[in-house]
């Protein structure tokens, strides 16, 4: 079994890690007693998982100084071990802590006073925490994650694990103007300049979809234009979307109605680009 355990200090980024390798299909336990470990990994078995990720940290300190005597067991009975250790300095941290206006796991449990208030500062618990967890970090590959974005962080775990690139669902999407632009729309394309088949009697009750509508716009070099102009587009800028790490892209097409040039231009789009991408068809004002 592949078994990566994420260890580190608090609010360096393990949930951001974790969230990586629940969306690359590994078993994720957040928080895990270090003590239950060797249950877990026989529970999985049983069940056929293939990957786990295990967070362990000091949320759960009771038994952690067992645990590099655990990863050995587990090693010895044949599984694969690895473990992904996140720190940062105590300066980044602090003002990580104070963003987001949390108290350090530690400040409830270290040295409590009558009164039940903590008598230790941010930075003495990071202090006690990094003590806790030296063992851990001696075993573990470590990145530091003082100066990274959210995304290069991702993107260091993918590397770390061997995780491929997820595959990006690109949405092609149809509608109506006089409806409003989708909320889930990332790029909006316009095309009502376009000749409208609403005018032609024989051809308003179709959709983008019945073959007499498209022979109509096919006819349009207009449609033509704008097809290619933007097919460019998103070839050249989904290769961005991809490394920005975004599983889903929704490429909204409007026109007034939300049924002849904008369905037309979305099935003709979706055509080209399942060749590619995972794709996906959805139009707003048909049924």
């Amino acid at each position: 079994m592949e078994i990566l355990l994420i260890s580190g200090i608090s609010g360096a980024g393990k949930s951001v890690a974790l969230r990586v390798l629940e969306d690359a299909n590994y078993y994720c336990v957040d928080n895990l007693p270090p003590g239950l470990l060797p249950q877990l990994v026989e529970t999985l078995v049983t069940d056929n998982q293939l990957s786990a990720a295990i967070a362990i940290d000091t949320r759960s300190a009771s038994g952690l100084h067992f645990l590099p005597q655990t990863i050995q067991m587990l090693k010895k009975e044949g599984h694969h071990v690895r473990i992904l250790f996140l720190t940062a300095s105590t300066e980044s941290l602090v003002a990580r802590f104070s963003e987001t206006r949390r108290s350090h796991p530690l400040s409830r449990r270290l040295n409590l006073d009558m009164n039940q208030t903590p008598t230790k500062t941010l930075t003495e618990c990071l202090d006690e925490e990094r003590d806790i967890l030296a063992p851990i970090q001696g075993l573990a590959h470590v990145i530091d994650t003082t100066d990274l974005r959210a995304n290069q962080l991702r993107a260091w775990v993918k590397d770390f694990i061997g995780i491929p690139n997820i595959p990006l669902v690109l949405m092609f999407e149809s509608f109506a103007f006089k409806r409003g632009v989708p909320l889930d729309a990332d790029l909006v394309f316009d095309v009502r300049m376009l000749p409208n088949p609403h005018y032609d009697l024989a051809l308003r009750d179709l959709t983008g979809r019945d073959q007499p509508v498209v022979d109509f716009l096919e006819n349009q070099p207009m449609a033509h234009e704008m097809y290619h102009d933007i097919l460019q587009f998103l070839e050249k800028w989904i290769p961005s979307f991809k490394k920005d790490n975004r599983s889903y892209l929704t490429v909204a097409i409007g026109c007034t109605g939300g049924q002849h040039r904008s369905v037309f231009m979305v099935e003709k789009l979706a055509r080209h680009f399942a060749k590619l991408e995972d794709v996906l068809v959805r139009h707003r004002r048909l049924q």
